[in-house]
């Protein structure tokens, strides 16, 4: 039981008291605190907790930067999106790609294909020239130079340097690096001067169309010459061609390898924009290298496709069914007689490989039959046929821009005899450009429209002027049957699966140079369109003076040469001009139908009596007993 003292018996001590001790007044005693236990902390526990405080000291650093960070950010929005919203737009363009640097000041504007690639260019450069009356010692001064330009001829460089002219070109090409060494040689008499060199970076492709230059800039041939005074007014403008030099490779590709596996001289090929009249692609082989003019030879200059002027032979054909037929002088279901020669005073007509019988319009020109176009041909007649050629354009010059065309050789009119009719007719008797063939081809498969050829690109949607010739009616029948030819006749071997083409082989005899036929010397080409229910290019290709074979069974002849090598340029152009193969549709099996007998033309029925021509004397049925030049010259 606990004592509690009573009130009086503590009192509080006096302000002036000695503090209790020992021997005064003492708290009661109290229990001593517990020992409390010893905690060791280890030497890692030391150092883990001196890592989380630089840790910690780290994450705080880390915070302050990002906070810094993104206050920066939203400060920086704020000032692009509300207080200086103008300033994004200044921060896009300068942002955007710089230009394209501008070109080097020139005095000839640069030529390139439709799609862009440079044709022709001029490329400015540093030319080296001497004032031969400073130069004290030629000899000594040609030596060191030649240290420098090992490539001059020593002569001719001493010749240059001597003399009392005041100026004579020593390099007119010389690199930064060349300029230097001449002028680190200090010899008196030597000057530079700044000029420019015309580079043509496709080099052999192209270079009948491009043409040159000579040595002061001047357009010498082809569009440089054409276009010289165009291309020297504005250097700054380039001068756009119609040309695709994909497309012009691939058929110089195909007619190179035509020509060598018929050991041919040379070839021709002309690939072309049926609408437009573009020449997309136009080769004459052998060619040269447009960078060294001066070491082609005069076979290599020649342009076969605007100069030289070949017999088209059967290729003409076309040309005579398709006069007819606007003549109303043939029907597709009537036709000629082909079972006898014609015989003309010493002259005779034959067919090669003929089938000797009535043909119809379809198989005449599907198995190329000479007889019965000469029949055809005469049967329009000579003023009639006459008019014709000039309409297609035959007895003139193609009006293209290039300088290097050459006349048609054509019998003159007083001279145009029926005789010339029917041989025309079939494709001899008369030369032509291979561009007047290919400029026909284009123009029988179009809808009948003549449109010059052009070298100029064209604006998509450009329609050019042109004369109508044939009717569309003829147009169309003259498609049904080149595809006859193609799918049927000789010129198999120029199929192209799921394009549809059509065309005409041609093989005709060359004339020598004092007339008359040349024992074994032939040309053999091919004219085609494709895709022929709705033509879009006509492909052109010619081999100069073909040899057969081991695979042509011993024939040179067009279906063996041309129609191939049009068939590969159709194969590797088509996918290039962005066309794709289209199946065989009821749609154009309708466009292309042609029976080979003429009748079933789809639109195009053949009335209850049909005469192959209106003369009531020279009825559409054979006669019973023909004489021979009745059963010659009267249509069947």
């Amino acid at each position: 039981m606990t004592h509690v003292p009573p009130p009086g018996a503590l009192r509080p001590p006096e302000p002036d008291a000695a503090p209790a001790s020992a021997h005064g007044l003492h708290r009661p005693a109290t229990a001593a605190p517990a020992a409390q236990p010893l905690v060791r902390v280890t030497q890692p526990e030391l150092m883990r907790r001196a890592m989380l405080e630089r840790s910690r000291d780290r994450l705080l650093f880390a915070a302050a930067a990002f906070t810094l960070l993104f206050g920066a950010v939203a400060i920086k929005l704020a000032v692009a999106t509300v207080i200086s919203p103008a300033e994004p737009r200044r921060a896009a363009v300068l942002s955007r790609p710089p230009a394209p640097p501008a070109e080097a000041p020139v005095s000839r504007a640069t030529v390139t294909d439709r799609n862009g690639e440079i044709l022709a260019v001029s490329l400015p450069l540093t030319a080296l020239y001497a004032n031969p009356r400073q130069i004290d010692d030629p000899v000594a001064a040609a030596d060191r130079l030649r240290t420098v330009l090992p490539r001059l001829d020593r002569e001719r460089l001493i010749q240059r340097m001597s003399g009392d002219r005041q100026f004579a070109y020593i390099a007119r090409a010389l690199t930064p690096r060349e300029m230097a060494q001449v002028n680190a040689l200090g010899i008196p008499g030597l000057y530079f001067e700044e000029a420019e060199r015309r580079f043509f970076p496709q080099g052999r492709t192209a270079a009948h169309i491009i043409g040159g230059v000579d040595v002061d800039g001047h357009g010498i041939a082809g569009v440089e010459r054409f276009h010289d005074e165009r291309l020297r007014a504005n250097p700054s403008e380039r001068l756009r061609l119609s040309l695709d030099i994909r497309v012009q490779l691939a058929m110089r590709d195909a007619l190179q390898r035509a020509i060598t596996d018929f050991n041919g001289i040379g070839g021709a090929g002309v690939v072309m924009d049926v609408q437009t009249g573009e020449v997309l692609a136009m080769v004459s082989l052998p060619d040269y290298d447009a960078n060294d003019v001066g070491a082609a030879t005069a076979d290599q200059r020649f342009n076969r496709v605007t100069v030289g002027v070949y017999e088209p032979g059967s290729t003409f054909k076309l040309l005579t069914a398709a006069m007819a037929l606007d003549y109303g002088t043939v029907q597709p279901w009537s036709g000629y007689d082909a079972s006898r020669p014609i015989r003309v005073g010493r002259h005779t007509i034959n067919d090669f490989r003929g089938k000797n019988r009535w043909l119809a319009l379809p198989e005449i020109i599907a198995y190329s039959s000479n007889l019965a176009s000469a029949h055809m041909a005469a049967a329009v007649g000579v003023q009639r046929h006459r008019e014709f050629m000039q309409r297609m354009g035959m007895t003139s010059r193609l009006r293209i821009e290039i300088p290097e065309t050459a006349l048609p050789l054509v019998p003159g009119q007083r001279t145009w005899r029926e005789l010339n009719t029917m041989t025309i007719g079939f494709g001899h008797g008369i030369s032509v450009t291979p561009l007047h063939v290919a400029t026909a081809g284009a123009t029988l498969v179009n809808g009948g429209i003549l449109r010059q050829p052009t070298i100029l690109a064209q604006e998509p949607g450009t329609q050019r002027d042109g004369t109508r010739v044939i009717s569309e009616r003829t147009s169309d029948l003259i498609r049904r049957m080149m595809r006859l030819v193609v799918t049927e006749g000789s010129g198999r071997s120029a199929e192209v699966p799921g394009y549809f083409v059509g065309g005409k082989t041609g093989t005709a005899q060359k004339t020598g140079p004092r007339g008359g036929y040349l024992e074994n010397k032939r040309i053999a080409a091919f004219i085609g369109a494709f895709p022929m229910h709705a033509p879009r290019y006509a492909v052109y290709v010619m081999v100069d003076e073909p040899k057969p074979n081991a695979r042509s069974q011993g024939y040179a002849t067009a279906g063996w040469v041309a129609a191939p090598a049009a068939g590969m340029v159709i194969s590797r152009i088509a996918p290039i001009l962005g066309m794709l193969p289209e199946p065989a549709t009821p749609e154009i099996t309708r466009a292309l139908a042609m029976p080979m007998n003429g009748r079933g033309v789809p639109g195009i029925a053949p009335p209850a009596a049909a005469p192959a021509r209106p003369a009531a004397s020279r009825p559409a049925t054979r006669p019973a007993a023909p004489t021979e030049r009745e059963a010659g010259l009267a249509p069947r």
